[in-house]
């Protein structure tokens, strides 16, 4: 048990450097255009590093049956599990306030790209990857593409490439791609061979089909983390304090 709690410890680890490193995601997208995203991997970081630490003093007060470690080791499990329990409960209730701060991110993306903007290439990238894999155009559709000042400029005769659902199109997977035949010279986004959902309902739709698993993992993660407060409290109690009233003196 307390060599799992090691292996887990590096696979929080892992994540939190995962979300720093990543950069042609949705979580990219979220990484650099927010900093609490940003804080929550050094936060993942922290707590991957402390979870196996805390299996190895977990580990070693069991071995030689110091209860000063033992009793760490059940306060940091206490601490761990009530932080995760809060962070569960503040991501429910402020769900809609997490939504429209989604919103925001991806409207100024959408509002702000330009494929000619070195600074900003690594976000428009990971938003390119996201419309592309998910299948999806904008954030609540391809409409929003229409608050874009380049394609405003060009009277909507061109359509973001990582939109569309042409299979000429297939080698593009970033940029502005040109309309065909514009209508009279201006266009729409009804115009555009691009997917009409919008990248929230993708999102949205990945999160419901992965319900399941995510939450059978935080429970299964809960539960473990309980069996281990459990496992250190009674060892802690069969621990017998030594007694040095018979010691012999000198």
């Amino acid at each position: 048990l307390f060599l799992f709690f090691q292996i887990l410890g590096a696979v929080i680890l892992g994540f939190g450097i995962w979300i720093l490193a990543d950069k042609t995601s949705f979580i990219a997208v979220l990484q650099m255009s927010s900093p609490s995203v940003k804080t929550a991997a050094y936060i993942l970081i922290g707590v991957g590093a402390l979870t196996m630490l805390m299996g190895f003093l977990g580990c070693l007060g069991a071995v030689n049956e110091i209860r000063c470690l033992l009793g760490l080791y059940f306060t940091c499990l206490m601490v761990i599990l009530i932080t995760q329990v809060a962070a569960g409960l503040v991501i429910y209730f402020q769900k809609e306030m997490l939504k429209e701060e989604l919103s925001h991110i991806a409207g100024r993306l959408i509002e702000n790209y330009d494929p000619m903007n070195d600074d900003q290439r690594n976000l428009q990238v990971a938003w390119d990857y996201v419309q592309t894999r998910v299948a999806c155009c904008g954030w609540t559709g391809a409409k929003d593409w229409e608050k874009n000042e380049k394609l405003i400029n060009e009277s909507m005769t061109a359509y973001p490439c990582s939109c569309s659902n042409s299979s000429k199109d297939v080698q593009a997977e970033s940029g502005f791609c040109n309309l065909d035949v514009p209508v009279n010279g201006t266009a729409t986004s009804a115009d555009w061979p691009v997917y009409e959902q919008g990248c929230m309902d993708g999102v949205e739709e990945w999160l419901k089909d992965n319900l399941g698993i995510i939450l059978g993992v935080c429970t299964g993660v809960a539960v473990i983390e309980l069996l281990g407060m459990i496992l250190s409290i009674s060892l802690c109690k069969n621990i017998h304090s030594e007694d040095y009233t018979k010691v012999p003196k000198s």
